[in-house]
C-alpha cells in the first residue's frame, strides 16, 4: 500500500512540475514581443509630467527590484537617442498606480509606445527585442500622417 501512495505523490508532483515548466515556457515565449493596442487608450503629457516625444514615447513601468527593467532602460533610452522625436519615459508602477491601473499593467517592465498625440499604439511586456520597438516605431504615423 505505501507503494501506491508513493507512486501517486510522485505522479502527481511530476504532473504539477510539468505544467508548472508548460506555463512558465508559454509565458516566456511571449515576453520582449510587441502586441498592438487597439482599446484607444490616450496618454497626456499631464499624466507623465514630461512632454510626450515629437513622433513617439518608449512608456516603461518599472519597478525599483526588477532586473530586467534596467536592460530595457538601456535598450529604450539608447533607442530613443538614436531616433529623432522619440522619447523615453520611465515610471515606477508603485507610484503610479492610478495609471497601472487605467492602463491594465500587470508586469514590470511593461513597454507601451504612444503615438505624438498619446495614443497607445503597442504594448510589450518583459523586455522589448530591438527588432519589435524598432519595427512598432515605423508604423508610428510621423506628425499625423499615415503609417509606413
Amino acid at each position: 500500500m505505501d507503494v501506491d501512495v508513493t507512486l501517486t505523490r510522485a505522479a502527481a508532483l511530476a504532473a504539477v512540475l510539468l505544467v508548472a515548466v508548460a506555463f512558465g515556457l508559454l509565458r516566456r515565449s511571449g515576453d520582449g514581443r510587441a502586441r498592438r493596442d487597439t482599446d484607444g487608450r490616450t496618454i497626456r503629457a499631464e499624466d507623465l509630467g514630461v512632454p510626450l516625444g515629437a513622433r513617439a514615447t518608449l512608456l516603461q513601468f518599472s519597478s525599483e527590484f526588477c532586473a530586467p527593467c534596467r536592460s530595457a532602460r538601456r535598450l529604450l533610452s539608447g533607442l530613443a537617442e538614436q531616433v529623432d522625436g522619440v522619447r523615453h519615459v520611465e515610471l515606477d508602477a508603485v507610484t503610479h498606480l492610478d495609471l497601472v491601473r487605467r492602463l491594465d499593467i500587470r508586469r514590470t517592465p511593461t513597454v507601451l509606445v504612444l503615438d505624438a498625440a498619446g495614443q497607445v499604439r503597442s504594448r510589450v511586456v518583459g523586455v522589448p527585442a530591438r527588432d519589435e520597438v524598432t519595427g512598432v516605431l515605423g508604423m508610428v504615423p510621423v506628425h499625423g500622417s499615415a503609417p509606413g
